[in-house]
């Protein structure tokens, strides 16, 4: 087996992992926030189970359980299918679809039993805890780490832009100024601003003239698929170090060297190197570099097969000026609250263009548990995995509040209608909504999921 290969192999375990703990640590809260409410307003929670303890949506089928202990009135467990978990409450329709339950007269320790509103709090306990999971995670990383980002107006030399960003009229060097008239501060609202919000044009300083780009069609789709990232600080090309075993050691290059030109090319930017070395593997190359910040030296050498000369060239941060805010309790607390708000809004923006943006398929941009995996780092990382860990949290509050039969949300319509009407839903109904529910999920895990292995054996 290739080094390559194992290497892969490792990072994918790396980031299953990650993902494996991020979704039991946030399946277990979720229905905690259940199974809190349910115990405020006296109601019997007869199981409490991370993932499924049954072929989800079936819930008499392949019953089964690697962990189960009773504990008061309530099992405690841990189910085989892991796509999920839940809480059984006395006199409920659920995943569990206890009919025998169903058909005796109420109690008054069941859930159907309990007044409108107290039921209402039951169902979206999940969804609150699931909220303040990802307040306490994000308040948690803007104390602990704070904020990095780098303002537009620091980027002195522009931006450098990949194939989208061209496609859409960008031009290294670019200053961004605005998106529809209005100024931005970070790069990260130059993207959201594009895809969530459907700006037409960005305002660009160019050779020290202000210009409009209009963006044209497929720029969101491209940027989808490019994951977003079609414009990046444009940072001189400066060696940071260069290790002895290295290639760029070999034929001479060192730390704090500036490369001018290869093959009497000018070199001026870091894009402008690795466009210009692509074409050049196993042939010779001349760097010119500037040492000492006088001396002008032309080193000789053939590029490696694997177009790597081996040198690390200096970070943005220690070039550009970055802003670093040190949050203190009270404003982590601020920033934890309206973050969490705007991923919140974010992502209904981003579910929103699956079904109302020509530009975007669903087949290219719903995905299941790899692609999920894949946005976790590949080595790991407190700070990287906590805040997607914070991510999905509010990702399940969302999903869980959209008005489907078998999710919370959908539960939560009939009851507004039982509220606002004065008039319970007939259980039957419930039952067969519920199952039409649980049926449509499973169909679009199997869908989301079955996305992921074809794209795997499509690479």
């Amino acid at each position: 087996m290739q080094l390559n290969t194992i290497l892969l192999m490792a990072e994918w375990q790396v980031k299953g992992l990650q993902l494996f703990m991020a979704l039991s640590l946030l399946i277990v809260l979720h229905e905690f926030g259940h199974f809190f409410f349910a115990k405020l307003f006296k109601t019997r929670v007869e199981k409490f189970y991370l993932f499924f303890d049954f072929l989800f949506p079936f819930g008499n089928l392949l019953n089964f359980s690697f962990f189960k202990k009773k504990k008061g009135d309530t099992e405690y467990g841990i189910g085989w299918f892991p796509l999920g978990g839940y809480v059984k409450i006395a006199g409920m329709v659920d995943e569990s679809m206890d009919k025998e339950q169903m058909a005796l007269p109420p109690q008054p320790w069941e859930y159907r039993s309990k007044k409108p509103w107290q039921r209402l709090l039951i169902m979206l306990g999940g969804i609150i805890v699931n909220i303040i999971v990802a307040i306490i995670i994000y308040i948690g990383i803007f104390k602990y780490w704070g904020e990095k980002f780098l303002p537009l107006s620091e980027m002195r030399y522009g931006i450098s832009v990949d194939s989208v960003g061209y496609k859409a009229g960008l031009r290294n060097g670019d200053k961004i100024v605005a998106l529809d008239g209005q100024p931005l501060y970070k790069m990260r609202d130059l993207s959201r601003g594009i895809l969530l919000k459907g700006a037409k044009v960005i305002q660009v300083e160019r050779a020290g003239t202000l210009v409009d780009v209009a963006i044209p069609t497929g720029t969101i789709r491209g940027m989808i698929k490019s994951k977003g990232a079609f414009a990046e600080p444009l940072i001189p090309l400066i060696v940071d170090s260069v290790p002895v075993n290295s290639y760029a050691y070999k034929i001479g290059l060192r730390e704090k060297d500036s490369i001018l030109s290869i093959n009497s090319e000018p070199i001026y930017f870091l894009n402008d190197f690795n466009d210009k070395k692509i074409a050049l593997a196993e042939k010779p190359i001349e760097l010119l570099v500037l040492r000492n910040g006088k001396d002008s030296i032309r080193l000789n050498g053939v590029l490696p097969k694997d177009q790597m000369l081996g040198f690390k060239y200096r970070s943005p941060d220690k070039i550009l000026k970055y802003t670093v805010i040190d949050h203190s309790i009270g404003s982590a607390i601020v920033r934890g609250w309206n973050f969490t708000i705007e991923q919140f809004v974010d992502y209904r923006y981003q579910l929103k263009l699956i079904f109302t943006s020509p530009e975007v398929k669903a087949s290219e941009s719903v995905g299941g548990i790899a692609s999920f995996a894949k946005n976790f780092p590949g080595t790991f990382d407190w700070q990287a995995f906590w805040m997607f860990t914070a991510f999905i949290s509010v990702i399940l509050a969302f999903m869980n509040l959209l008005p489907i039969p078998g999710l919370d949300g959908g539960y939560v319509i009939f009851l507004l209608w039982e509220i606002i009407t004065r008039r319970k839903v007939n259980d039957k109904v419930m039952e067969y909504a519920t199952t039409i529910g649980l049926v449509l999920l499973l169909g679009l895990m199997l869908y989301a999921n079955g996305l992921d292995v074809f794209r795997m054996f499509k690479k």
